[in-house]
């Protein structure tokens, strides 16, 4: 009879733990978060003779105390969901490490299997094991595996058979503590003694627990203990007593303990052959984390994931784009059709909602590719080196070296994203130097800033357009890192930074179906989230930017515009033979039927296009026939026909940009001038930037609607520059600035909130780039003004502003953070075994 068991994978990074996921689960997983955090948790199923097995992904970790997320939610799994099986999975080609974890789960009574995976890398090293010695000694079954190749898959089910079965009769290993063990006795007789909490916990483990000073664990006691305060309060005296009878803290003794413990185990049952010498890894170290080679090694890799995510990502989405326009043409049919002036409001919504979402799903190429390259990184064993390489540096500003990825892709030149950017931040283990990352990687030079950076400086830098392409691309950089550095040292000072710990894993050649499953199991997620919330946001956007609309007095000059262009077209038609044919409602009917055609015509071959052509002949002959120009009446009338559309686009440009001026959105732009003004904003740029909140493209879109031309660049230039008068390169250069610090776009925040796990941290994103770009604008703008300076003096002295305040900021000490924080298990200060401060 079948039976449902839970199951879980626990594991440190870099062991190979995915691919065992995958080799036991095939393609029957699920990829979501745990509850309130933005760990993924990833569970499958798989059968094994009678066992109907729910097999959860546990995040990789080196340890279960309670100092990073991805520790509290395995150990949090551990304790409360209770699996009946946990296999833990071991890096085989350096068992003495694997074991740490292995130790303390059997600490927590885990029924375990060990899974020795990666033995093929072990036999490479000439490594052997004694799994019977070793399963022996531990009291658990033993699986060796080649998760990438599949291999010891049904062994593997085999002992994971055993255990869950209650079949597996061995007594588990226990960690000796020497000198602490009277006090952990002492501790769990009286732990022991209350019921409700012996069932809950084992003793034992919550005994090592509260010596250790795990907050977590007290809080566990607080909620569940019968006599709480008395059980801390004997912790805290046993623990004191302790450290005063050996001089050393009771998390550190038990640490070492655990790493004596393992070293011992594998010192026993591990054996290397002696010809064996220095591997690949060793070797490949010595470059890839040299001093100085190691830098330059990095700096070339980013550049070819930066090409290649972002630059062929770029061209790939545009030869994808037809794709998205053809889902919103064929939305587009499905709604009401157009008007002449105005279309109607469900037609308007719609095609709005369906462009919100089109416009995130043009980047799917782009993330794709970044989601592939990163589990390249990943899988291959570099994405550690490059946080050890570069934490040096960024730990002085509060950030960590895994925030390198997050800020190229976010621009930290030109070009970037910042989606990919704060999705990035995922694999920064640190919940402090991730937030940071999170709160400054939109400050980058995402590629939808650039147009309007190259507006203004062709309006007004224009004979010096390379340096200041260079000032404003750089620039960003020298504002974020001060920044970050502010951030850490008061709104993040709380938030907890484990010590900094970082294994060199050996070098793997990442499988093509590994990297693939990952890039679209990232995908997917993206999808389902972001899509969702973006079209309840395009609606709330819709409506500020649209309503109340223009009054009723603007819409009968339009329409009077409207009619005399109309009628002008049918004194044309009297003088042809269309005379009688012709009504003022057939002369829209004819702009928006040759509108219509042309847009199916659109990108189609010959073939298609006399499809198209005899499918709107058949629907209206007298329509097609004009249109067609087949006699000198109807020639006439085509060209009056174009002067009657050029109108008509004329007017539907200078009734939106009416009713975006009396717009929500546009009130708030003029509210907002007794402000900006000191920055150099008018109302009319207040408008600009608050649209750009949607998309940062709607920028200089919006101050082409606004000064009545579609927007491109060189005409922008030349309307700003007649129709503002006294709007200077000293304005452009504040408004610049505000750019490049402007809060996070929609669809960023939407990230922003996914990744922190919180509102209110995206609402803080939001809140201090506004404040900090319109404090920046006005210093400089007003500065400026004061001093009499151009805005090209103006550029370089805040420039040198800039590298001074980063330089300064470099040399404020850090907080008690990741060097003292917290112990947690030590490993030794090299670059092949991993580093700790």
């Amino acid at each position: 009879m079948s039976r449902n068991i839970l199951a879980a994978l626990a594991g440190q990074p870099n062991c190979g733990k995915s691919t065992i996921f995958n080799m036991l689960t095939g393609a029957r997983q699920h990829v979501a978060n745990y509850p309130g955090v933005t760990v993924e948790k990833k569970t499958g199923r798989f059968q094994t003779g009678e066992l109907r097995v729910e097999l959860v992904d546990l995040p990789g970790t080196y340890s279960l105390t309670s100092y990073s997320l991805e520790e509290r939610v395995s150990r949090d799994f551990l304790l409360h969901d209770r699996p009946r099986v946990v296999i833990n999975v071991a890096d085989a080609s350096n068992l003495k490490r694997s074991l740490y974890l292995t130790l303390q789960l059997l600490e927590m009574d885990a029924p375990l299997v060990l899974n020795l995976n990666m033995m093929d890398v072990a036999r490479r090293r000439g490594i052997s094991i004694d799994e019977k010695g070793l399963s022996e000694h531990l009291g658990v079954p033993v699986a060796p595996t080649v998760g990438k190749k599949r291999e010891g898959a049904a062994r593997l089910r085999e002992a994971l058979g055993l255990a869950a079965g209650g079949c597996w009769e061995s007594t588990p290993f226990k960690v000796q503590y020497g000198p602490l063990e009277p006090f952990i006795a002492a501790l769990e007789d009286r732990l022991s003694a209350d019921e409700k909490l012996g069932a809950m916990y084992p003793p034992r483990w919550l005994a090592v627990k509260l010596l250790e000073g795990d907050a977590e664990a007290g809080a566990l006691l607080r909620e569940h203990g019968e006599d709480a305060p008395g059980l801390l309060a004997e912790a805290e005296s046993q623990r004191r007593k302790f450290e005063a009878e050996h001089g050393q803290t009771v998390a550190r003794h038990a640490a070492f303990s655990r790493h004596r413990a393992a070293a011992e185990l594998a010192g026993r049952y591990v054996r290397t052959a002696p010809s064996a010498g220095r591997h690949l890894s060793d070797r490949a170290d010595r470059f890839v984390c040299h001093r100085f080679l190691g830098p330059a090694l990095l700096l070339g890799i980013l550049f070819v994931l930066y090409e290649v995510s972002i630059v062929f990502g770029g061209w790939l989405a545009v030869q994808v784009w037809p794709v998205w326009g053809g889902l919103e043409s064929l939305a587009a049919s499905a709604l009401p059709p157009s008007g002449f002036l105005e279309d109607p409001l469900l037609r308007s919504l719609g095609v709005w909602a369906v462009k919100s979402v089109t416009a995130i799903l043009n980047y799917l190429p782009i993330f794709f590719l970044l989601f592939a390259l990163i589990a390249v990184l990943e899988d291959s064993g570099y994405m550690p080196r490059m946080a050890f390489i570069l934490d040096r540096l960024f730990r002085r500003f509060g950030l960590h070296g895994q925030s390198t990825l997050p800020l190229i892709l976010g621009g930290v030149y030109v070009g970037g994203c910042a989606i990919p950017a704060v999705m990035a931040t995922k694999a920064i283990p640190d919940e402090r130097a991730r937030l940071a990352t999170i709160l400054i990687a939109p400050m980058m030079n995402c590629l939808a800033k650039v147009p309007l950076y190259l507006i203004l400086i062709g309006a007004y830098f224009a004979e010096h357009a390379g340096l200041a392409l260079f000032f404003i691309a750089t620039v960003t950089l020298f504002m974020a890192l001060p920044v970050a550095k502010t951030l850490t040292l008061t709104v993040l000072r709380g938030k907890e930074s484990a010590p900094f710990i970082m294994e060199m894993p050996p070098y793997h050649l990442p499988t093509i179906k590994g990297v693939l499953t990952r890039a679209v199991e990232r995908i997917l997620i993206f999808v389902k989230k972001i899509v969702t919330v973006v079209l309840a946001v395009a609606v709330v956007v819709f409506v500020l930017i649209n309503f109340p609309g223009i009054d009723a007095e603007s819409r009968a000059r339009y329409e009077a515009r409207r009619d005399a262009a109309v009628n002008v077209f049918l004194a044309e038609a009297a003088k042809t033979s269309y005379r009688d044919k012709l009504t003022p409602a057939d002369v829209e009917g004819l702009v928006l039927f040759e509108e219509d055609l042309r847009d199916a015509k659109r990108g189609a071959d010959q073939t298609e296009a006399e499809a198209a052509n005899a499918r709107f002949e058949q629907a209206n002959p007298l329509y097609y026939g004009l249109l067609r120009g087949k006699d000198a009446g109807s020639k006439a009338l085509s060209r009056a026909l174009k002067k009657v559309a050029g109108e008509r686009k004329t007017l539907r440009r200078e009734m939106r940009a009416e009713a975006f001026e009396s717009s929500f959105l546009g009130m708030a732009g003029r509210a907002l001038e007794p402000v900006t003004r000191f920055a150099g904003f008018n109302w009319r740029i207040n408008i600009a930037l608050l649209s750009a909140f949607a998309a940062k493209e709607n920028s200089a879109a919006t101050l082409g609607a606004i000064y009545g031309i579609d927007g491109d660049e060189q005409s922008v230039q030349e309307k700003m520059k007649a129709g503002e008068t006294g709007f200077t390169a000293l304005h452009a250069l504040a408004l610049m600035l505000f750019m490049a610090l402007y809060p996070p776009c929609i669809p960023t925040s939407v990230m922003v909130r996914m990744q922190s796990n919180s509102t209110g941290w995206m609402l803080f994103s939001i809140g201090y780039q506004t404040l900090l770009g319109l404090f920046i604008s006005t210093l400089v703008f007003s500065g400026g003004s004061l001093l009499g300076l151009t805005g090209w003096q103006t550029m370089w002295v805040f420039y040198g502003l800039c590298i001074a305040a980063t330089l300064l900021m470099a040399l404020v000490p850090e907080t008690a953070g990741r060097r003292s924080f917290r112990f947690n298990n030590p490993i030794a200060a090299t670059c092949k075994g991993g580093i700790i401060r």
